[in-house]
């Protein structure tokens, strides 16, 4: 097992969505450094702090320079972060005149953070997306099995009959929430990381502001009323999102998980998968149980990520060290958990008479509750549970159906009661009201959703 299954070739796919994995690797990682440093120089250079022709060499050089990652790794154990290393291959590179020039005036964290910020919100587009194709296959889901009668589970037993497609939208409520609180924690999260050394600026004398403003325009992200270098609650906030998604996801998992029980069997993940090596007749709901992994991994990761925010003054020690531990992993996870997934809803298999068959099997437990408000038409409230407690050893032991073993007991007393409503279709309350309400509601987010991307283009 490798030391990071996300970063394994073997286990890479498993454990992290390709297309984030692609986002967080080194190369990328240096990419955006250089694209921090190149549009650092590009404002100063129009705003007049540096010649123009230094700022145009150093954006030139930003743009094509290749760098020798076997060097970054030996500057990044000396100094912690991989900055100083970077500018020390860049400096030969460039004009003599223009060498003083790069990173004029910021420090090293500037760059990491704002660098991080551009990881975050491509990955965030990825996650986005996929979030949305999650959100569509449950909408699917949950119109097509409405009606799909099935048991309600309570503390893993059977309760009241519902629909598949109620346990679809609810599913889809908790995603869509999500999506909410992405289009909320963005515009905190989109912001340049620009301070200095202290968070004062001052190397940049009175054109600190004007710097940063611009350099936030350049990167097509928004300035925060300070420097947020010790402040890493918006990391915070991306990091629970992120749990929270993978909390989401595990649930559905952990659902799929319970219903493809072989002495439940009401759904199967489909798509061949699963196999046993010994045992041919068995097919293993895999692809839930990755999902539910990467959603536990995140939940403890959170923990780190929560830790990590505590930072001394205005420049911390190991916090930010810890973000790079958790953060970018639970990226990966969350990209893992949201493409299996997608896999996941696309194959899954819908027993839906399997479902009538538990139900049916139920010999008419689960309406007692319903069978319970019926009877105070004759009876007492206390009675009517009296004699529904005496009916279910009965129907449990199979002598009966617990309607027909209650009537039997009332005789003509129980004229007065529709027995007619007494079947567990007619027993489903809301349950098609509360499904239009979950898809409607997901629709309308997706349809206000904000797309930072197209909105800064």
């Amino acid at each position: 097992m490798p030391l990071t299954p996300a970063d394994s070739a073997l286990f890479g796919s498993m454990f992290a969505q390709p297309e984030v994995a692609a986002l967080l690797s080194d190369e990328a990682y240096v990419g955006r450094l250089l694209r921090v440093e190149g549009g650092l120089a590009a404002v100063q250079g129009r705003l007049g702090l540096i010649p123009q022709t230094s700022a145009q060499a150093i954006l030139d050089l930003t743009r094509t320079f290749t760098p020798d990652l076997n060097a970054l790794r030996e500057g990044l154990l000396a100094d912690g972060v991989p900055v100083s290393a970077l500018l020390a291959q860049l400096r030969p590179v460039l004009p003599p005149a223009a060498r003083d020039h790069l990173h004029f005036g910021a420090t090293t964290q500037d760059i990491v953070d704002t660098a991080f910020v551009l990881a975050a919100r491509e990955a965030l587009t990825i996650l986005r997306r996929d979030l949305l194709a999650v959100g569509d296959q449950l909408v699917v889901l949950a119109q097509e099995h409405a009606a799909t009668l099935m048991p309600g589970r309570t503390h893993a037993q059977q309760a009241l009959p519902v629909t598949f497609g109620l346990k679809a939208a609810g599913w889809l409520t908790s995603l869509t929430r999500h999506l909410q609180r992405l289009d909320e924690l963005e515009p905190r999260l989109f912001v340049v990381s620009f301070g200095g050394a202290a968070g004062t600026l001052a190397a940049l004398g009175d054109r600190g502001l004007d710097v940063a403003e611009a350099l936030a325009a350049e990167l097509k992200l928004s300035l925060p009323p300070t420097p947020w270098h010790t402040q890493r609650d918006t990391v915070f906030e991306l990091a629970a999102w992120l749990a929270g998604v993978g909390t989401s996801l595990g649930k559905l998992a952990q659902d799929v998980i319970l219903l493809t029980q072989s002495e439940v069997a009401e759904v199967r993940e489909g798509g061949g998968g699963g196999g046993s090596s010994t045992m041919p007749q068995k097919q293993n709901p895999i692809t839930s149980e990755v999902i539910l992994a990467a959603a536990s991994a995140n939940a403890g990761l959170l923990a780190a990520a929560a830790r990590s925010g505590v930072q001394e003054h205005e420049r911390g020690t190991h916090g930010w060290q810890v973000e790079w531990l958790t953060v970018p992993q639970m990226l990966g996870l969350t990209g893992a958990a949201l493409a299996h997934s997608r896999r996941l809803l696309a194959g899954l298999e819908v027993q839906v008479d399997r479902m009538r068959e538990n139900v049916r099997a139920s010999h008419g437990l689960m309406l007692a509750e319903a069978l319970s408000f019926a009877l105070t038409a004759v009876v007492s409230k206390e009675e009517a549970k009296a004699l529904i407690r005496e009916a279910v050893p009965k129907a449990l032991a199979g002598e009966g159906h617990l309607v027909e073993l209650v009537r039997e007991r009332l005789g003509p007393c129980g004229d007065n009661v529709n027995w007619t409503a007494l079947n567990e279709e007619r027993t489903l309350g809301v349950t098609a009201s509360l499904i239009a309400r979950a898809t409607e509601h997901y629709q309308n987010t997706k349809r206000t959703a904000r797309h930072p991307l197209e909105e800064q283009a």
